[in-house]
């Protein structure tokens, strides 16, 4: 049987135009701890991860210790900047409206992130209740790992298979693909790149869309285009 039972989406970068506004404030506080490193290198290589993992992923390759008052310095001014500076992605409320499948959001975020985000953009109406944090399941359960993605496909009784996933970091496509989903890519954010695309479809994307007024088609046609092995 063709087609799909849920749309899960991702937040920071398919939703909200979030991840260069993260990847600007997180750069500068690696910078000022010792690490070199731009905003654009922050989003080719840590896009779509927790910023808990992202600084003990650096501390491995760089043997700078990084002070753990990082993670909550970055959370308070991360938090100032999206209030101020976060915009929606152009054309995800047409997306929304046209799309009939079941939906929910599973992000990385924590949830009062989530709530602050999607009310400031007036998201919220549109996946309530069913917006999904990796912080809410335990330590160690966010992407890449795919336990999120299973979490909602959970709450809904739908089977992996007959779910597709809108991403946009590499991180995430994997933990698409390892939650047995298939995903859409999405390079539509302010943090795209000239090789994102090609990233992307390599981690495993069947399709990457640039603007988000697509998706509802693309939804289509992927529902009678069987996954090529």
């Amino acid at each position: 049987m063709s087609g799909f039972d849920l749309i899960l989406f991702d937040c920071d970068g398919v939703l909200v135009d979030s991840e260069i506004i993260a990847a600007q404030v997180e750069s500068k506080l690696l910078k000022e701890a010792g690490f070199e490193i731009t905003a654009e290198d922050m989003c080719i290589r840590f896009a779509g991860l927790d910023w808990k993992d992202i600084l003990l992923e650096i501390e491995k390759e760089s043997d700078i210790p990084l002070s753990a008052s990082l993670i909550d310095k970055s959370e308070t001014l991360l938090d100032r900047a999206l209030m101020q500076r976060m915009k929606i992605i152009e054309g995800v409320k047409f997306a929304l409206s046209k799309i009939t499948e079941q939906s929910c959001i599973c992000s990385n975020s924590s949830s009062k992130r989530l709530d602050m985000m999607l009310t400031k953009v007036g998201l919220k109406p549109y996946f309530e209740p069913h917006i999904y944090s990796a912080k809410d399941l335990g330590p160690g359960r966010s992407k890449p790992k795919p336990d999120i993605y299973l979490h909602g496909a959970k709450v809904f009784n739908v089977d992996p298979s007959r779910c597709l996933v809108v991403e946009d970091s590499v991180h995430g496509v994997h933990a698409a693909r390892a939650a047995g989903m298939r995903v859409i890519g999405f390079t539509g954010g302010s943090h795209t790149y000239p090789t994102h695309a090609d990233r992307l479809t390599d981690a495993g994307a069947e399709t990457v869309l640039s603007r988000m007024v697509e998706l509802p088609q693309m939804v289509e046609a992927l529902k009678n285009w069987t996954e090529l092995a």
